[in-house]
């Protein structure tokens, strides 16, 4: 962008690269002195503004037909900007909390392929950088810029969100830009406006209790306080830092009386290591021969609650500050030596559940030879202490995230939203629906677009398998979520069949950003005959002492996926006991009973956190919504 203005302004959004919305008008806005005459010329066409009192002025260019790049000048008095690389293409607001942050660095492992070959300047994402506010609705975004999907710029891009604009490039050719803003661990409410909280004063009152800016610094500083006093304690306490030789070194002698676990394991397994809050030291000697002495490696360390520094040989190659991210460390070369090498990892656990991750990899990658680090490791207690208080996070208070994230960006067209977030919702699950639907309808407003697109991701499989039929939150949020189909111009991608037991954030972005472009392609694109959802429960009949069931989306008929038996549906009485049921296809109905309930009262399928082996689908593939008949 060429830039000759001491007074003429853009809203961050509105630079080199950015992709303009087609078919539909388009607003460029920005900011100057009062009465100024602003111009600009796009595509041979010039169109003019005066800025009025406040030092705003607007143009709006009318429908555009995709294609560029493209460049635009626009003008003042004496002054101009030139932006260059402009596309005309379709535009989408990609919001949510860390399933949607996730980025394709986090994935690289997965899709390494995909990233090598990801090179596509059609591509491009604007990465809105996390603030909030609780006072002021902003007008612009303090950084920022449009980036093309290569190599390089697409490990920063939103994993769900890059799979879901490859997916539409793919099927229509079209210049996709993303607008990323989307923060980890925040609730819904954390987006909603001032205007939507309004039907919400339980909400609204934390909002403007967080308004008194006194009182969020005098929050902040006392965690600040309490955090360092509690990590000084803990280095102070912690033995092996403060010997006479550190327990990383290789000259440390004192590791003969240390304990043995397996590792990967949970703390709460080992007697000694059980509800501990500190530091334990965890090591482990490793072979390597002479011919992958010297060269660089990767080391894995699956994921390790809550955060870790390690050591090979002495000197640190990661360290990690929370328990989600995977654990990819690069050791340089010249640090492996020829016969034994000593991996340290110093874990600290903050409220007493430690543990390495099962069914992650632990590995060491050298070349083409993979060295298994499962099994036996020493262990050594370092220091033990009290619970770390938790932290106030101020970014997931009610309004903040909108003010801060989303009042910027509702100038610029859109072609929809796509948004996976509910996590963090699911210790109060009961009111998401009213809380989701507000935000759409909030951001419809905002928008000027009664229509606009929304194309959301239910919540995925997550925690261990229960052997029983059980109530869950999980479930209910993703009741919640069901319930919000309700809501015109939607589409829920379904995902309890791509989650991981034990990683609040799977990998599997990619089959999450396909399903999300088949809703796409049905509610924004106007495909009316794709099968774009999974079988979505309808209706139950009682017949003598079974219950049918029949659904929406059967789209060539039921199946059950990989298996002759249906999975995962329970049968209660009158007495509300679910037990596991029976079931089998009739057509495009369920069948469901079980032979010890003469008089059966509801049919539940998929309600659990973790509903392992559920498998209705439709033979398009794509699976059924887990769903109650016994709805409150």
């Amino acid at each position: 962008m060429t830039l000759h203005s001491s007074s003429l302004k853009l809203p961050r959004l509105i630079s080199d690269g950015m992709v303009l919305q087609r078919s539909k008008p388009v607003k460029i806005w920005g900011w100057a002195k009062a009465g100024e005459c602003i111009s600009i010329r796009f595509l041979g066409e010039e169109y003019r503004a005066i800025t009025d009192l406040g030092g705003t002025w607007a143009v709006t260019l009318p429908e555009l037909d995709a294609g560029g790049p493209y460049s635009m000048e626009i003008a003042g008095n004496d002054q101009q900007i030139v932006i260059d690389n402009i596309l005309v293409g379709d535009v989408w607001l990609c919001s949510g909390q860390s399933n949607m942050v996730l980025p394709m660095e986090r994935v690289d492992l997965l899709y390494s392929e995909e990233i090598a070959s990801s090179t596509n300047p059609a591509i491009r994402q604007f990465k809105v950088p996390d603030r909030y506010d609780f006072n002021t609705s902003h007008r612009d975004l303090e950084s920022g810029q449009w980036q093309e999907a290569n190599p390089e710029n697409v490990l920063g891009f939103t994993a769900a969100g890059y799979f879901f604009a490859k997916a539409l490039y793919e099927q229509y050719g079209v210049p996709i830009g993303l607008i990323a803003s989307s923060v980890g661990g925040s609730p819904v409410e954390s987006w909603l406006s001032e205007d939507a909280l309004r039907r919400f004063p339980e909400y609204l009152a934390v909002a403007k209790e967080c308004s008194d800016r006194d009182y969020v610094k005098q929050v902040q500083e006392r965690d600040e306080k309490t955090q360092a006093e509690w990590y000084h304690t803990l280095h102070r306490l912690d033995k092996g830092l403060t010997g006479q030789t550190p327990w990383y070194d290789p000259a440390y002698t004192g590791f003969e009386e240390w304990s043995t676990m397996n590792i990967p394991a949970n703390w709460d397994e080992e007697e000694k290591l059980a509800d501990l809050v500190g530091v334990v030291w965890f090591r482990k000697e490793i072979t390597i021969p002479k011919s992958l002495a010297g060269k660089p490696a990767r080391l894995l360390l699956g994921a390790i609650v809550d955060s870790d520094t390690t050591y090979l040989n002495g000197e640190v190659v990661g360290t990690t500050a929370y328990q989600y991210p995977p654990r990819k460390y690069i050791v340089p070369a010249g640090l492996l030596k020829e016969g034994k090498n000593v991996l340290v990892v110093r874990v600290v656990s903050n409220t007493g559940h430690g543990a390495f991750v099962r069914d992650k990899p632990y590995q060491l990658t050298i070349d083409d030879t993979v060295i298994d680090l499962t099994g036996q490791w020493q262990y050594q207690i370092g220091a033990v202490t009290d619970p770390l208080s938790p932290v106030t996070f101020f970014q997931n208070k009610p309004l903040g995230l909108f003010n801060g994230m989303i009042a910027p960006l509702v100038n610029y067209a859109l072609k929809g939203v796509i948004w996976y977030q509910g996590e963090s919702n699911t210790e109060h699950p009961s009111n998401y629906f009213q809380l989701f639907s507000a935000l759409i309808e909030d951001w419809r407003d905002k928008w000027k677009q009664s229509d606009l697109p929304f194309l959301y991701v239910q919540l995925a499989n997550f925690m261990p398998a229960d052997k029983t039929p059980s109530e869950s939150n999980w479930a209910e949020l993703r009741e919640q979520q069901l319930k919000a189909l309700a809501v015109p111009h939607t589409a829920m991608a379904v995902a309890i069949d791509i989650g991981e037991w034990n990683d609040l954030h799977p990998l599997n972005k990619k089959d999450v950003g396909e399903r999300l472009a088949l809703g796409a392609r049905y509610v924004a694109y106007g495909e009316h005959d794709l099968v774009y959802s999974g079988p979505i429960y309808q209706s139950m009949k009682k017949e003598e002492n079974k219950i049918v069931l029949t659904f929406d989306h059967v789209d060539g008929g039921l199946v059950a996926k990989g298996n002759d038996k249906l999975n995962h549906f329970a049968i209660a009485g009158p007495d509300g006991k679910f037990i596991w049921a029976e079931a089998k296809i009739e057509g495009d109905r369920v069948v469901v009973w079980h032979d010890d309930i003469e008089d059966p009262a509801a049919v539940r399928y998929g309600w659990a956190n973790n509903p392992e082996g559920a498998n209705l689908y439709n033979k398009a593939g794509l699976p059924a919504s887990p769903f109650r008949t016994d709805q409150d």
